[in-house]
């Protein structure tokens, strides 16, 4: 008991090599802990050894040499709090003139050592009209310099929602815009769960592919299909996952999935990609040895040593090379193992492509009375695959749906919508898979081109009338 106690205290402290996800007000970033590694936040400098051993979620505070100081809780109340307060704005006017300290004043007080709290104390003291602000206006005058001037940074740990609103709030167009509630709705509509088989085909940089995993918790197996010569997965880096979550993570080329549904994978067959980056690596080995032994002179010991040092580069890249290829031919196999039984728990298509091909395509991996969720930033790709799943059959409870979010200010007296809001989350297509005896049956009863259904009634219809005859 105590055991786990301590192990539960060490995963909620932040540790060297973490990855973590820096928050200031709305803006998030997310890196590794390096001890003196500088970053760059908000257009500042900052050294993150000071986190180091502090509980995630803990607020810092940034000093002029870009240290991390843990911030205490004061509990002494808001030092910019006032009593006095006007009824209304009517009479204010913004001409510029109602701040008596300069910009040269402000740099003068940050020169001193002044503290983000205190500076806003000084702005407040010199304001001439501060006071006949209502006291709406005033903390909404004292968050706007508490953002400006107030160097406060808190380090999360990384999650899906976490990460999921960073991407989509810096760099949207890296996970194809992707909201994070969209990104929620794919996760429950896959029934993803621990100890299942799920399919993951995205290009989201990796975001998808992340929360699957996470979802998951290291139980079961996921299969990443990936176009090119390898999969990206940069976001999924950042979940900074433990080494038993990357056991159950296999990949498998998208090149080679009509060979596996054909029957036709060859597994030993040589990668020109490899092949290439292995006589790359020789030629490069080679021109340096060369050039070095050049500079030594043309004795002939001389050549002798250069000779036999270029024949022990070329074995070191030769094995690096018949290592990294019998890696990726294991890895290949282990997916291909996964993938030849075509019992899939599920199938999770977040991409850029058309999704049409691709989800006709991997669907004849997953098992029967299984969920598939397609996600894509358009709807009308989505409608044709929705159209090739009603004709072909082989899917049912076949939806498709957008997602609509917008955010509430909470606050006593001032509750309302924002103002802005995201303009849409793209589209999700949805169904369960059935077998294809099933999906033969009911074509061969739906030959005289009317549902079974109504069929079996009027049958039953016109019997009654006949033997009423």
């Amino acid at each position: 008991m105590a055991d786990a106690v301590v192990e539960t205290d060490v995963e909620c402290r932040i540790s060297e090599g973490d990855y973590v996800v820096l928050k200031r007000g709305d803006v998030y970033k997310s890196v590794q802990i390096d001890k003196k590694k500088k970053v760059i936040f908000e257009k500042q400098w900052i050294f993150l050894d000071g986190a180091v051993g502090e509980l995630y979620g803990s607020t810092f505070e940034v000093d002029a040499g870009g240290k991390l100081g843990l911030r205490k809780a004061s509990n002494t109340g808001n030092s910019t709090e006032t009593k006095e307060a006007g009824l209304d704005n009517r009479h204010i006017v913004d001409d510029g003139k109602s701040q008596k300290l300069t910009r040269d004043d402000i740099e003068s007080l940050k020169e001193q050592g002044l503290k983000g709290q205190e500076i806003i104390q000084q702005l407040i003291d010199n304001s001439t009209t501060f006071r006949d602000k209502t006291e709406f206006a005033q903390e909404k005058y004292i968050k706007k310099k508490k953002k400006k001037y107030e160097s406060h940074i808190t380090v999360l740990k990384p999650s899906t929602r976490i990460l999921a609103m960073m991407y989509h709030g810096r760099e949207p167009g890296k996970v194809c815009h992707l909201r994070y509630d969209t990104l929620a709705q794919l996760l429950t509509l896959g029934n993803i769960h621990a100890g299942s088989k799920i399919i993951v085909f995205e290009t989201c940089a990796g975001l998808v592919l992340g929360s699957v995993m996470e979802r998951m918790g290291g139980y079961g197996s996921v299969i990443q299909m990936y176009p090119g010569r390898g999969p990206v997965r940069a976001a999924m880096e950042s979940f900074g996952f433990p080494s038993h979550f990357h056991d159950t993570l296999h990949e498998f080329p998208l090149c080679k999935v009509n060979a596996m549904l054909s029957g036709t994978l060859n597994l030993d067959e040589k990668d020109p990609d490899g092949q290439s980056d292995g006589r790359l690596g020789e030629q490069s080995a080679s021109s340096r040895l060369s050039s070095g032994g050049s500079k030594e002179g043309s004795s002939e010991s001389q050549s002798m040593e250069v000779c036999t040092q270029q024949a022990r580069a070329k074995e070191v890249v030769q094995t690096e090379k018949l290592v990294k290829i019998e890696e990726k031919r294991r890895r290949l196999a282990a997916a291909a193992a996964l993938l030849e039984g075509r019992n899939a728990d599920g199938l999770v298509i977040a991409s850029r492509f058309h999704p049409c091909p691709l989800l006709l395509g991997l669907l004849k991996f997953v098992a029967p009375s299984r969920p598939f969720v397609v996600y894509c930033q358009y709807r009308e790709p989505l409608i044709e695959c929705y159209t090739k799943l009603r004709e072909q059959g082989g899917a049912i409870n076949i939806r498709l749906t957008d997602t609509w979010v917008r955010h509430y200010q909470v606050l006593p007296n001032r509750t309302h919508p924002m103002l802005l809001m995201s303009g849409g989350g793209g589209y999700v297509l949805s169904g369960i898979t059935v077998s294809a005896e099933t999906v033969t049956l009911g074509a061969r009863q739906n030959a005289a081109g009317e549902p079974a259904a109504k069929r079996i009634k009027r049958d039953e219809i016109t019997s009654t009338s006949n033997s009423s005859a």
